[in-house]
């Protein structure tokens, strides 16, 4: 139990990471101070009071990104801060209002109320995968991404990859705020991530899941990275824990193209209505893989992939967002 008696934050605490990081910390002991920016509404904060220990030990709190001074109250008297609060959307019409802004300044105010708290000895900043890899370097099965790579701004506008630009324009911006303020921050930078959802509502990682069960009749030709939830959550209370941990850790277990994904779908649920070809007769798009080493440091083993893709449809029936 090596939180007890630790008071930590949790940012955007109704999220599907953040869920599940919510309920290991109170597993751990520890006690946890949430944000949500809807604590009255049931479906954003039930399945978290319900979770072992929340009774005692989970205080919601009121914030809003965009709002300078919300996260003060949440942030004071804490030890450590995991900021996990960022829109992950893949269809957006105003990329600078949806994505953009609530990223930045979302983790510039979340800093700022830090910088305020002098019990805050760390702050875990939820980056993503999205923050390393997209650049114009080649990517080909021989080359593995490490976490000194950096997404370039430049290349995500021209790809118009908003998304991926909002995490990259958040996490430049935490490491220069955290450099100017001498503040410790650690940043964990995951790939797609699945496995079992807590809250009631359909996030965009498992919603990829979904819609490939949900009888589609084709799959993209492209690859991803993939994760499970329980590993980020262990990582991100490791980051905080283990005061050698620094600078950004890469959390990927597997990196595959959609059509292996299909594959261990059908392998695990043959009577479903899986897509049968690819959207397109272009050459597959080429896998790369993404360095192990520096995760180790957190004692993370990975949950394979084909559990996680299991844990994930499983808990996707449970909720009936699936019939398969």
């Amino acid at each position: 139990m090596s939180g007890v008696g630790k008071t930590v934050c949790v940012t955007g605490a109704s999220g599907f990471v953040a869920s599940n990081l919510v309920k290991l910390l109170l597993e751990q002991g520890y006690s946890v101070k949430a944000s949500v920016r809807s604590p009255n509404n049931p479906a954003k904060t039930e399945h978290l009071l319900k979770l072992d220990g929340a009774k005692e030990r989970l205080h919601l709190f009121k914030a809003d990104l965009l709002e300078e001074g919300s996260f003060d109250a949440a942030v004071n008297g804490c030890d450590g801060v995991f900021h996990t609060a960022s829109p992950f959307l893949t269809a957006v019409s105003d990329p600078q209002t949806e994505l953009i802004e609530p990223a930045l300044k979302g983790t510039l105010n979340v800093l700022g109320s830090c910088s305020k708290a002098s019990s805050v000895k760390r702050v875990v900043v939820t980056s993503s995968l999205a923050a390393v890899a997209f650049n114009t370097r080649p990517k080909t099965p021989e080359v593995v991404i490490d976490e000194t790579w950096f997404s370039d701004p430049d290349f995500c506008k021209e790809m118009k990859l908003w998304y991926v630009l909002s995490k990259t324009l958040a996490e430049e911006a935490a490491w220069k705020f955290a450099e100017e303020k001498g503040m410790d921050i650690v940043t964990i930078n995951p790939a797609m991530v699945i496995g079992p959802l807590l809250q009631p509502t359909l996030n965009t990682s498992a919603e990829s899941i979904a819609n490939l069960l949900k009888g589609s009749e084709t799959y993209s030709n492209s690859i991803s990275g993939w994760v499970n939830v329980k590993d980020v959550a262990n990582a991100h209370i490791q980051a905080f824990e283990i005061p050698s941990a620094s600078g950004r850790y890469c959390l990927v277990e597997s990196v595959v193209h959609n059509s292996e994904l299909v594959q261990i779908l059908k392998k695990l649920y043959p009577s479903s209505q899986l897509p049968q070809k690819c959207a397109d007769d272009k050459p597959f798009a080429p896998t790369f893989q993404v360095s192990k080493e520096k995760v180790k440091s957190l004692g993370i083993e990975y949950i394979p992939l084909e559990q996680s893709l299991m844990e994930t449809v499983e808990s996707l029936r449970e909720k009936n967002f699936v019939q398969l």
